[in-house]
């Protein structure tokens, strides 16, 4: 599967890191989760997952910053504008619903990890 964004997509989750370049490129994160940025497409385990757009939107700004926290802030507001900086309720509701589609077990993360006291942080494989 390879990840390409559309030409026209807004700006949440436009790649700035040419580190990531590769991962995007080829479509895998690490064993279990494939994910198709212009087809809106996600597989974890195998199995195709329904995410919202929301959550898909929050998945792909956490991907195409793979490796690098990104602070709740930062988040909120890529994903849902800039009046909902200081809104972690609904990161910590979205990122708990995201775990539990695409991690085998959300109690334990391995794809999207918390940065205690600053936001979260996408696992590079």
């Amino acid at each position: 599967m390879t990840l390409r964004e559309p030409p026209n997509s807004r700006s949440v989750g436009r790649c700035r890191h040419p580190a990531n370049a590769k991962l995007i490129a080829d479509g895998r994160y690490r064993p279990g989760l494939e994910i198709d940025f212009q087809a809106r497409r996600v597989r974890a385990q195998n199995k195709d997952v329904r995410l919202t757009p929301k959550e898909f939107d929050l998945l792909r700004y956490l991907v195409l910053h793979a490796g690098k926290p990104v602070t709740h802030r930062e988040l909120l507001q890529a994903v849902w504008g800039p009046d909902y900086g200081d809104e972690p309720e609904y990161l910590r509701v979205f990122i708990n619903q995201v775990r539990k589609k695409i991690e085998a077990n959300p109690a334990r993360p391995k794809f999207i990890v918390t940065e205690p006291w600053v936001g979260y942080r996408f696992v590079n494989p």
